[in-house]
């Protein structure tokens, strides 16, 4: 794969992130077919279809507060377009407390089915099986996995696995409740790897390296590893694609989540020193890398900075939001024609111990 991205092709991006834009601000502005919340939010600041013109435009919004996906009702967030359609409900957090929701109808069916392009046949053959071992419930993955498979031609076994719980149990130092519980997580994919046919797996790195000390992944069949979650730093990608996998599994690592979406990863090439690169589904979702003090600025490739994240569908828009990341600005590389963000890990990471579990 070609690594150069012209300054044209740059161009075009930009217009067409542009053109997106102008059409999700007049949906989600527009009486006709906006939600309540961003009506309303309008009368009492500004109305974008007046104020936006490009994506620059977009700083004159206030970072979005996630909060109010957790206070207030989810029909406020109903397009009224969309209105009497029945929606799913996808939780994100809620370690403590009423988790923060994000409702949907097709979203995440365009983020995977657009995923699947990338993905060689090779790693996950076409009409054959998938394992996820993740969080299932309330999560918007469990659908999208599936949904992916299906994609594929594929049919997909489950392995649940709570986040909330084990979270819980690391903040109260509860280290053997969590280890018995991750080993509980473990065996049951173990008992269908060796049961079943499974060529594709979804997991985490820290499941899957746990998953790797109970069986031989390439003699139980798995081909291609499509991973998410927890933070991957280059050593530690380093172990995963050569001793986990053995460098003869196909590794896809993604950054995504409830409110973004899927950010597909770049393959890795030599000179990457195993520095993995996250592209967002632009124009559907932009990724910005900004100066924490200064959230206006843009902070240069190759330094570190606070991840923001706009959303932009016609089922949410998200404009601005800081996630608790932060990552590297990188340089668009092919095939993406904008900014990438590398080895992200939580916000502060140097500075405070994370309890991040095994997700």
């Amino acid at each position: 794969m070609s690594a150069s991205i012209s300054t044209e092709q740059i161009k075009t991006a930009q217009s067409q992130l542009d053109a997106h834009l102008d059409e999700i601000i007049q949906w989600h502005f527009s009486p006709e077919t906006g939600c309540p919340y961003w009506l309303d939010w309008a009368k009492k600041n500004f109305d974008p279809r007046a104020e936006i013109e490009s994506f620059s435009d977009m700083q004159k919004f206030p970072h979005f507060k996630d909060e109010s996906l957790r206070d207030l009702q989810p029909e406020v967030w109903v397009p009224a377009k969309f209105k009497g359609r029945p929606f799913s409900i996808f939780e994100t957090g809620g370690t403590t407390g009423m988790p923060k929701q994000r409702i949907g109808w097709e979203d995440y069916k365009v983020d995977y089915s657009e995923f699947s392009e990338k993905i060689s046949d090779e790693h996950f053959p076409r009409n054959h099986f998938w394992l996820m071992m993740g969080p299932t419930g309330p999560r918007r993955l469990r659908l999208a996995i599936e949904h992916l498979a299906n994609v594929r031609g594929s049919s997909c076994y489950f392995i649940d696995l709570d986040p909330r719980w084990v979270k819980k149990l690391i903040t109260n130092k509860h280290f053997d409740q969590a280890r018995a519980y991750m080993d509980h997580v473990v065996d049951q994919a173990v008992t269908i790897l060796k049961n079943r046919k499974v060529s594709g797996l979804f997991t985490t790195p820290k499941l899957l390296e746990a998953l790797s000390e109970k069986i031989d992944l390439w003699d139980a069949g798995i081909r291609g590893v499509f991973c998410g979650g927890t933070t991957m730093a280059p050593q530690y990608v380093r172990y995963i694609v050569e001793e986990v996998l053995e460098g003869r599994i196909g590794f896809y690592p993604t950054y995504g989540n409830t409110l973004m979406g899927l950010a597909a990863s770049v393959p890795l090439r030599a000179e990457d020193k195993f520095s993995i690169t996250y592209y967002a589904p632009q124009p559907r979702a932009v990724l910005r890398v900004v100066d924490p003090n200064n959230t206006t600025v843009l902070k240069n490739y190759g330094e570190w900075g606070r991840v923001e994240l706009t959303t932009l569908t016609k089922e949410f828009f998200m404009p601005r939001f800081l996630e608790r990341d932060e990552a590297i600005r990188r340089e668009p590389r092919g095939p993406y024609a904008w900014d990438g963000v590398a080895e992200v890990r939580p916000f502060g990471a140097m500075e405070k111990t994370i309890v991040e579990g095994v997700y």
